[in-house]
């Protein structure tokens, strides 16, 4: 027989603090969505009247090498960086059947044991560089994500090898390397729109702290009444993303584009091969809020690097931004006490950034 949930204290206490998650509701026989995780009608999201996003992915391969290839692919990347804030890439070098063992992997994992996966429970993991959990910070939200994750910090190969789950290490590090160099070329290419030529040294303190992490959405009874992940907006330099063939990932325009008008809510569909990029610099490039959606049919997967300074870089907009922009948006601070404000409070649109935006009314 399928547990009760009366209340969201039972739900609470069997999916964080048993370390169950979500998939263990489902496994349990649930038949609709507990009231925890019932999301407010404005936070709810209506994909009938979504945006369809129709824009064809960037072909990377055409950025080695120079000539009005080169050119025309980098003012793509500008332009997609400074209007929505996400766009998708091919030929971008990660090999295609590690994209799929991604995958595969991702749901083997979320299907070992709760016992298994509750080891690395943030109150008890062994290592503070492993967290599993559900939701984002439950403790805090008015309702739950439909979500179950492992998230990874990334200081070196011998202590991923050493403290990362045996059974995703190996994947997941295999991606971090093949993906950096992807990451580098569209640092140059964005920096290189500013009049900066960015040297290795640059690159690698923009880049210097790397996380990944594992998302689960199970199918869900009652997809229109939640959520996967609420709006928010990401911390860091430049955020990959690998989605599975369901889709779910919405974006919000922050201005008028050809397709949709400014506040509505687009649809970013999984292209067969490709790689999600969004990426922030003093409001020219936008940090995009954006959140996923639930289905019924079946579980889904996604898998995001996120680059970033370490946690003890001062973050300041760069000098040839503000002189090109006029002003600086964002005050001086040191990442990780904007790291502790954004992983201290429920998903809440793009509030986490008021941390450091300068008030200039």
């Amino acid at each position: 027989m399928a547990p009760s949930f009366e209340d969201g204290n039972s739900v609470f206490e069997f999916v964080v603090r048993r370390g169950n998650g979500v998939k263990g509701l489902v496994d349990s026989g649930l038949s609709k969505v507990p009231e925890a995780y019932m999301q407010p009608p404005k936070e709810r999201i209506d994909k009938e009247n979504a945006v369809k996003h129709g824009l064809p992915p960037i072909d990377l391969s055409k950025l080695d090498g120079f000539g009005p290839d080169h050119d025309e692919v980098a003012d793509q990347i500008v332009k997609a960086a400074e209007t929505l804030g996400f766009f998708q890439v091919v030929n971008h070098g990660v090999p295609l059947h590690l994209l799929e063992s991604l995958k595969d992997t991702a749901h083997y994992f979320f299907s070992l044991p709760p016992q298994r996966k509750a080891v690395y429970r943030s109150d008890v993991s062994p290592s503070p560089l492993v967290k599993y959990g559900s939701s984002f910070v439950p403790e805090k939200e008015k309702a739950l994500e439909w979500k179950d994750y492992i998230l990874m910090q990334y200081t070196n190969d011998d202590e991923a090898l050493q403290h990362w789950p045996q059974e995703i290490k190996g994947v997941l590090l295999e991606y971090l390397r093949s993906s950096i160099g992807m990451v580098k070329k569209l640092l140059q290419v964005l920096l290189g729109n500013f009049g900066i030529k960015p040297d290795d040294p640059m690159i690698d303190v923009l880049i210097g702290k790397k996380m990944l992490s594992m998302n689960f959405y199970p199918a869900c009874p009652n997809p229109d009444l939640t959520v996967g992940v609420g709006r928010h907006s990401d911390m860091g330099t430049l955020t990959v993303l690998l989605q599975d063939g369901i889709g779910g990932l919405y974006v919000k325009m922050e201005q008028d584009m050809d397709y949709g008008k400014k506040g509505a809510w687009i649809e970013i569909p999984p292209t067969p091969n490709s790689l999600v990029i969004n990426i922030l610099s003093n409001g020219k490039y936008k940090s995009a809020e954006h959140r996923v959606r639930t289905t019924s049919t079946s579980s889904r997967v996604s898998i995001p690097i996120f680059t970033m300074p370490k946690e003890t870089t001062k973050i300041v907009p760069l000098s040839q931004v503000v002189k090109k922009d006029g002003t600086a948006l964002y005050r001086e601070f040191v990442l990780i006490d904007y790291m502790k404000n954004f992983f201290g409070n429920a998903h809440e649109g793009k509030k986490s950034l008021d941390f450091a935006k300068i008030n200039l009314t």
